[in-house]
């Protein structure tokens, strides 16, 4: 090649290899961001979210006079009838400048104006009409009985919890009563003929739960805050939000214990069970932020609030089935519930 065409034949082709590269890494820039903005927007998981996470806070909340509020939904799960109802029923409100959280806990009985039934079956009415409508609506009909706002839910297979425990080794739990509950029903057996049996005994177990500190599976765990036929008082949905309580303080106190994070195999798993176990309208950047706010919530800045007083069971003619109604009205119910709340 002549050494004069060399001369500018060089430079042109390191200027068309320069412009492809620029090229190049402009169209993968291009891409990056645009990925990086659809995932800061679908988990809310932003850099600067990762660094409040690891040192401070967290994701930014929605909240109302420095609260966020949280409804927790227990599902029954299965494929039995009523498998869609929530058994459990529950508002975590976190007081996020101080630390403490009010645990909120709502009958299943209560009976709702709106939905012309029990609020446990709010979950089932909207799932029927769109998946996930069944958080959106168990917000809005819990919202008019307790009076606050809900910025989140999250609802929980039951058989997921069970495993959650499992994962963690089990919880302590203290009972402080004991009961026997001879009609807890069996998995699995809820459409068993029983041999002809009109009583239908073979699909029922009897439970009995001693009082002090036991150490509970996950199967214990959850026969213990689903139990509803122990006699007198232990049989009520008012004793059996109490248990619940007391589980979800058990579980924290498990998961924040240093023997647990030194698993990590177990803390991964434990990851994809709740994964598999709950459904929620949070992102990913909320979800792990009310997450570290759980978990750095001491037991001392744990309250407990029932509405149980403020509640009466009207005769069956009224409604046609066992149902939970205001004592006076539901802005008392609302104003009970504030007054309980730390200031």
């Amino acid at each position: 090649m002549d050494p004069k065409i060399r001369r500018t034949y060089v430079p042109k082709v390191r200027t068309m290899i320069g412009s492809i590269v620029f090229i190049l890494l402009l169209v993968a820039g291009v891409k990056l961001f645009l990925w990086t903005s659809s995932f800061i927007k679908d988990t809310g998981l932003s850099p600067g979210t990762i660094v409040r996470l690891m040192i401070n806070t967290g994701a930014p909340l929605k909240a109302t006079d420095d609260r966020t509020n949280v409804l927790l939904l227990g599902v029954g799960g299965g494929d039995h009838e009523g498998s869609d109802l929530t058994d459990t029923i529950m508002v975590l409100s976190f007081q996020t400048g101080k630390h403490t959280l009010s645990m909120i806990s709502v009958p299943r009985d209560v009976w709702s104006d709106t939905l012309k039934d029990k609020v446990n079956s709010a979950y089932h009415y909207g799932e029927e009409k769109k998946k996930g409508g069944g958080i959106v609506l168990s917000k809005a009909i819990i919202e008019d009985v307790v009076g606050l706002p809900i910025h989140y839910a999250m609802a929980i297979d039951f058989s997921g919890f069970q495993k959650i425990i499992d994962l963690a080794s089990g919880i302590d739990v203290n009972v402080s009563t004991a009961f026997t509950d001879s009609e807890f029903p069996i998995p699995g057996k809820e459409k068993d003929l029983c041999d002809g049996d009109l009583q239908y005994r073979c699909r029922y177990e009897t439970v009995t739960f001693i009082q002090g500190w036991q150490r509970m599976d996950g199967r214990r765990a959850l026969t213990y805050v689903r139990s509803r036929h122990a006699e007198g008082e232990e049989g009520t949905d008012f004793a059996r939000g109490n248990r619940q309580q007391e589980v979800l303080v058990a579980l924290k106190n498990e998961l924040v214990s240093t023997k647990f994070f030194l698993a990590p195999s177990r803390v991964l798993s434990l990851k994809k069970a709740f994964d598999d176990a709950t459904q929620s309208d949070m992102r990913i950047g909320e979800l792990a932020t009310i997450g570290k706010l759980f978990l750095r919530t001491k037991e001392e800045g744990v309250q407990r609030v029932s509405i149980q007083s403020l509640l009466v069971d009207p005769p069956l003619w009224m409604y046609g089935r066992y149902v939970l109604i205001p004592k006076d009205d539901f802005p008392a119910i609302h104003n009970y519930i504030r007054s309980q709340l730390p200031k």
